[in-house]
């Protein structure tokens, strides 16, 4: 496996991604063919055999059962310091005005309830998932910088 720098940081990872949106239940979410835990876990050790280090995921795949399938193999699989974790905030995750988006109250409760789904402390890469119209820039950027700056 190639690897290389995870932007202007000093974070190497593999030059391919596992992406795990296929991965959580297909009865979450809107992903209707979404594979169980059983049938994603083969695809997540083949991918660390291969060498692959960096994981994608996201809060609504699944309705958050993608990073509790990928939390789990992890956990079973690899060291968690040996892997490079990205997952995503905006989606709509519960009902109600507050249910969703990138307000520093979602970006902090997302990304709490991400780490217990992928049960471990901190993610390498917190991402947007799509831009929020309602939410001005700058409290979604000092959001996403302050947790940044907490080690989450």
């Amino acid at each position: 496996m190639k690897y290389t720098k995870l932007g202007n940081t000093g974070v190497d990872v593999s030059r391919i991604c596992l992406g795990c949106m296929s991965y959580g239940s297909s009865s979450q979410g809107t992903h209707d063919w979404a594979l169980e835990e059983d049938e994603s876990r083969p695809f997540i050790q083949q991918a660390l055999d291969a060498g692959i280090n960096f994981f994608d995921t996201a809060n609504v795949y699944s309705l958050g059962a993608s990073e509790e399938v990928l939390g789990r193999a992890i956990k079973d699989m690899a060291r968690r310091e040996d892997v490079v974790i990205a997952t995503k905030v905006a989606g709509q995750m519960r009902p109600g005005p507050n249910g969703g988006g990138l307000s520093r109250k979602a970006i902090i409760r997302e990304l709490d309830d991400s780490l217990d789904r992928l049960q471990t402390d901190y993610v390498d890469l917190y991402q947007i998932h799509r831009w929020d119209p309602t939410t001005p820039i700058e409290e979604t950027l000092e959001a996403l910088h302050d947790v940044v700056k907490s080690g989450k």
